[in-house]
Order: structure tokens, then sequence, then C-alpha cells
């Protein structure tokens, strides 16, 4: 078998996440994001793909791509690595609140608060935290109560002191509150979870009862996240979609993580009102959970504990112009972001909403930030009098009402707004420009590889390119009308246009290195992707190492390629990099005999991405910016420091350092634009 499972190679990525929490390189406070990063992803990862493997299991399929079982035993196999990863994390945890303690900042829990301390959080629980506490008695007769998977709960065992009756209760934590309770004194900082706050006061919460013992064990639940979308044509798109994110929140239960200290009475009583059973559905840990909070994880306002800032830079071609618009006109510009200011984006389309000579806006959203500054200009746009049409994904997994609200709202303002396409997830991230000058139509486009989200831009690495090109704007006049018109199928000449022509044209690229291989000509193909996971597409790159193309991989999630395998893909190198930034970007090199062929694209190489949603890859035509792509790819595979090798053992070994020197591929490239800011 010649794949890597793609559950498997997701959780050897997770992996990676977690190695940056164990990297003491890494500034402590920031380690202890990645903890919470890696906890989010796990969630995201069993509510998704184990949800769905345990769907295989029910329909009791036989056999899954790139393992040598049934599902079932891949689940115990899943089930396994986690565990083995759970010690890791709470390995780390522990070293990194060790390592916290050495700058004078502690965790205290109810058992070792000071007196003083403890007075301060009598007096928050009594003013803020009691009201918003809702205990839930658990009596066998009354249903169990419906559980929010996104929820902490506090499991509680009562023991009277009567005649020793025990009785179990659930509390939540309460939403809306910070996970973490700041302290100080006159030398130190401390932190206490919101968890040991509600445990301190517990015998408030239930002072009705005359209880011997009282003692409560958190424990956090999983649901499966797909959405089932009927084919009921009578009801409209928007209200499918309102009605399974309901369904969402019934889902079947597919993951309970505990306490593995919780009392055996209590854990089976919840595993029986949940219909779970032990050690199939369950995973034991710590004291805490919902280690996502973490992200979130206090600063102290201690610098030196966290990455030192690397504010975005301008762009030597934008900044300090009165027109955007008139820049963008003269020649093409790309923005690689976080490492430049995607300032640029947003402040384009609020000159187009006050530019007299536009008259129309087009774009295609699929993820926005909470308080998006993409939408408040369009917004503007609006209130100006251009033609706003938003092409809105509401697919957009677990972003579905967020966009929900932003659709409602931008409806009411004005705007024209289209809910994507109900088979096909519209996952490009286009924007066009429409402008008369002169009486003649000028079309301004931008076509990237991340989402309009000015947020995710300060984390994500992606790029975005601006032109003015005829070729690629007409294109992508016809993607958008497309989207509003899914009976159209139009031709794309420049354009990777996903489920259309994006499969083929990769092949034709890599069919054309084949031949140059074969008549004695240097092929050679570079990838930058976040996942690759596509039969076909490795098949196809199996056949071009065999040929004696030259690949070089960046996968930074998963990828089910395995490189290096004699007579298959020896001719492949495959390399991940995990580091501060998530590498978001995409981009393909192909080397056409000394003429090579640039795409930065929406897509990765998935099933999905090539078939069934709507995909959008971009060629390169400026000599400058396929310059430029160049050196990020170099940067990257030079990358030592945060690059790992892709195996078939899954062993996430970090890649050596070129003549013994090692290079920083994030920070270097972080440094480059630096330099390239100062050039205006």
């Amino acid at each position: 078998m010649n794949l890597i499972n793609r559950e498997l190679s997701w959780l050897s990525f997770n992996e990676r996440v977690l190695q940056e929490a164990m990297d003491t390189r890494v500034p402590t406070i920031e380690r202890m994001r990645f903890l919470g990063i890696y906890s989010n992803n796990l969630d995201e990862f069993f509510r998704v793909r184990v949800a769905n493997l345990r769907r295989m299991i029910a329909v009791k399929k036989k056999q899954v791509d790139g393992f040598k079982g049934t599902p079932t035993e891949l689940y115990t196999q899943i089930r396994k690595t986690v565990l083995v990863q759970q010690e890791k994390f709470e390995l780390a945890y522990k070293q990194i609140f060790e390592e916290l303690a050495q700058s004078g900042i502690f965790q205290v829990d109810e058992n070792s608060v000071n007196e003083t301390h403890k007075k301060e959080l009598e007096s928050f629980f009594e003013l803020k935290l009691k009201h918003a506490i809702v205990p839930i008695m658990l009596d066998k007769k009354a249903p169990f109560p419906k559980l929010k998977d996104s929820s902490i709960y506090l499991a509680v065992k009562i023991v009277s002191e009567k005649d020793k009756k025990t009785k179990f209760a659930l509390i939540q934590i309460p939403p809306g509150f910070s996970r973490f309770y700041l302290m100080k004194d006159r030398k130190n900082d401390y932190v206490i979870l919101l968890d040991d706050v509600i445990r301190l006061n517990l015998e408030k919460i239930f002072s009705i009862f005359n209880f011997q013992k009282i003692e409560a064990y958190t424990f956090k639940f999983t649901r499966d996240a797909e959405l089932d979308l009927d084919d009921d044509i009578s009801v409209s798109f928007l209200e499918k979609i309102e009605k399974s994110l309901k369904q969402r929140r019934l889902g079947k239960p597919v993951r309970f993580v505990y306490d593995e200290r919780m009392p055996k009475d209590l854990l089976d009583h919840l595993l029986k009102a949940l219909g779970l059973r032990l050690g199939v559905n369950t995973i034991p840990g710590g004291k805490y959970h919902n280690f996502k909070d973490f992200m979130s994880f206090p600063s102290f306002d201690k610098k030196r504990l966290l990455y030192k800032p690397q504010p975005p830079n301008t762009h030597p071609h934008l900044e300090g112009h009165r027109s955007l618009i008139k820049q963008v006109l003269k020649k093409d510009v790309m923005l690689n972001f976080p490492y430049q200011r995607f300032d640029y984006v947003v402040d384009l389309l609020r000159e187009a909403a006050i530019d007299p000579f536009v008259s129309a806006i087009k774009i295609n959203i699929y993820r926005v930030a909470y308080h998006s500054q993409v939408m408040n200009a369009l917004m503007a746009a609006v209130f100006n009098g251009k033609k706003v049409t938003v092409i809105l994904e509401l697919q957009a997994r677990f972003d579905e009402e967020h966009n929900l609200y932003w659709a409602n709202l931008l409806k009411e303002n004005g705007a024209k707004v289209i809910y994507g396409i109900q088979d096909l997830k519209v996952h490009s991230k286009l924007m066009q420009i429409t402008r008369k000058d002169e009486g003649a139509e000028q079309l301004i486009t931008y076509i990237g590889t991340g989402n309009f989200n000015e947020r995710s831009s300060l984390i994500y690495s992606d790029l975005g390119i601006f032109t003015k090109d005829p070729g690629i704007s007409k294109e992508v006049q016809r993607v958008f009308r497309l989207m509003e018109n899914s009976l159209e199928r139009p031709l794309f000449k420049h354009l990777m246009v996903s489920p259309f022509n994006t499969r083929r044209k990769i092949t034709q690229f890599i069919d054309q290195e084949i031949n140059h291989a074969k008549n004695g000509k240097k092929g050679f193909i570079r990838i930058k992707l976040n996942n690759v996971t596509d039969r076909k597409m490795i098949e196809k790159l199996y056949e071009a190492s065999t040929a004696g193309v030259k690949i070089q991989m960046i996968v930074r999630g998963i990828c089910s390629l395995i490189p290096g395998v004699k007579n298959l893909s020896e001719n492949i190198e495959v390399i991940s990099i995990v580091d501060r930034y998530l590498e978001h970007s995409r981009f393909m090199i192909f080397g056409n005999n000394g003429q090579p062929h640039y795409f930065i694209t929406s897509a990765d190489w998935m099933e999905r991405n090539l078939d069934k949603r709507v995909e959008v890859g971009c060629p390169v035509y400026s000599p400058e910016i396929r310059k430029e792509i160049d050196l990020l790819f170099d940067y990257q595979w030079k990358g030592s420091v945060k690059s790992r090798l892709i195996r078939k053992d899954l062993v996430n070994q970090y890649r050596p350092a070129i003549n013994g020197k090692p290079f920083h591929a994030q920070l270097e490239t972080f440094k480059y634009y630096s330099r390239k800011a100062k050039i205006i």
C-alpha cells in the first residue's frame, strides 16, 4: 500500500503542533498557547474525522484508504495514538508551569491558594460568578440534560452526612468569563482556573444539603459536527443550514474526555446517561480539559516570555500613495501575510467605496473576522451607491452561524447576497472591482490563498495578488457569473478552476515534466500546500518520480504520499513546517525546461478541493513576483529550525541543517520583507 492514512497523518501533524509546546526554544507563554492550539485541533478532528469514521463502522465498511485494516481497527489505532500524545501533553503542561514558576508565575488551585487570595476569590464568586452558575441535579428518573460540546462541565459527587447516600450534579463552567483569574502579591503573579474557583465554593453552591463530602471533576464532550442537509426542495438553502445547525447541537457523541481521578460510580452514571462505553469513546486525562481556552493564556506583561513583535511590513509599491487603485493599475502586486500588511486589502476596498469611477464590487467570502473591517468597507460601498455582490459560503464549517449573521446584515443594508452553491462549497478567495475611466472599463482583481480575514492574516501565512491583467480578470468575471448562475459552465485558459479544470491542468503540467525528464531534459516540480491526500494526484507524482522528475514538496498538514521509496518516490522529498505562523499559502512551480509555470491557489490536493468545491488557481505572469515566489520557496526549503521530514513511519524528525548552519525560514522571511519595506 503506497499511501499513508489521512487520519494518522493528521495526528502526526498535530503532534508537530505539540512539539512546539515542548520546544524550549519557543517562549514559555507561547508554548502554553500551542497546547491550546493542539487541543482545539483535536476537538475538530474528533467532531469531523472520527465522527465520519464512526459512521463507516456503523455501516460496516470493510476498508479505509491507506490503512491495512478495518475502520474499527483504525479507530483503535487513533485512540492509542491520542493516548500517547495525551501523556506528552500532560508532561508539557507540567514543564511549562515549572518554567513559569522560575519567572514568578504560579498556578494555584482550590487547595493551594493562600488565605489572602482565598478571600479575594470568595468575593469574586459572590459578586460576579455565583449568579451565572446553574447547577443541575442528576436524577435517574429525570431526562439527562443536553450537553454542549463547546462547554466545560464539572461532574459533582455529594455524599450525605446522615445516611451516606450519594447525589450527582452537573455544573457548566459559565461562558462569558475568562477561564483564568489572575492575582498578584508583591513579588509574584498567580493564576487559578475558573474550574478551581468553583471547586473552592462548592459548599456554597450546594449549601442546602448536609454532606460529608463534596467533590467535582472536569470533563468535556464532543459531538459529531456533520451538517445533514435534507433534499426538501420546498425549503430554502438558508433554512436548511439553520435547521442543520440546530441538529448539530444534538449530534451523536464521539468523545468523552474526563479527569482520570473521577470516582467509578460517577463516571459510570455519566457514560450510561450519554450512551458511551468506557475504553471506546472515552479518553482519561488530567484535572483540566478544554485546553482550547489556553490559546488565550494571559501574558502577565512578561514580554520576554512571548515572541518578539514582528509587525507586518509595508509594501514598497503601495505605501505612501494617495490611490492604491492607481498603483495596482500600474503593475501587479503580491502581498504576503503576515509579513506584509493586510490593511492594503481593506484600504483598497474603502477607496473603491468612495471612488466615483467605481460602479461595482464583487467578492466571495468563506471566513471573515468577527468585527470585520472588510464587511464594513463593503457596507460603506453600498451606502455610496455601488453595486455590491457578496457570494457568502454558508457551509464554512464552524463558521456557519457567523456567516449567517453577516449575510443578514449585508442584505438589510442593500447588498446582493448569494449563498454559494448548494452542492459545491465556494472556497476560492476572489475580489473584483469594476471601474470606468474615460469610457474604458477597468477590472481590478484580487486572487488569494487565504480568507478575507484581518485577524487570521496576523497568524496565517497567505499570498494575495492584485492584478489588472485582462485575461485573468475576464476569467475571474466568469467565475463570479458561475457563482451567480450555477447553470453556466465556462471555459478557462488562464485560471485553474475546480471542479472544472484544476485536476486536468495539474495533470497536464505533471505530464509535461515527465516528458521533459524522459527526453533527457531537466524536469522539476515545487509544491507548497496544506494537505495532499488525493490518490490520483499522488499516483501521478509517483509516475513523475519514476520518470526522473525531481519533486520538492512543503506540506504543512496531512500528507498521504510516501516519499523516498525506491523505484516509486525516490525523487520526491517532503518537509513540513510548523512554527509561529500557520503555513497556509499554496503555490506550485512546474519547471517546463527552463520556462517555468507559476500558480498560487486556494486548493489543496484533496478530492474535495479538486472535484467538490469552487477553487481558483491563478497563474503568475509578473517576472518580479515569480522571482519573489522562488525566494519564498528557497527560504522554506533551506529551513531546518522548524522543518520536519515527512516519513512513512510518521516520526516527526527535525530536518538536519544544510552544511551545519541552522536556517529559520519564517524568521528569515520576516527579515527579507523588513528589508524590502525600506526600498521606498
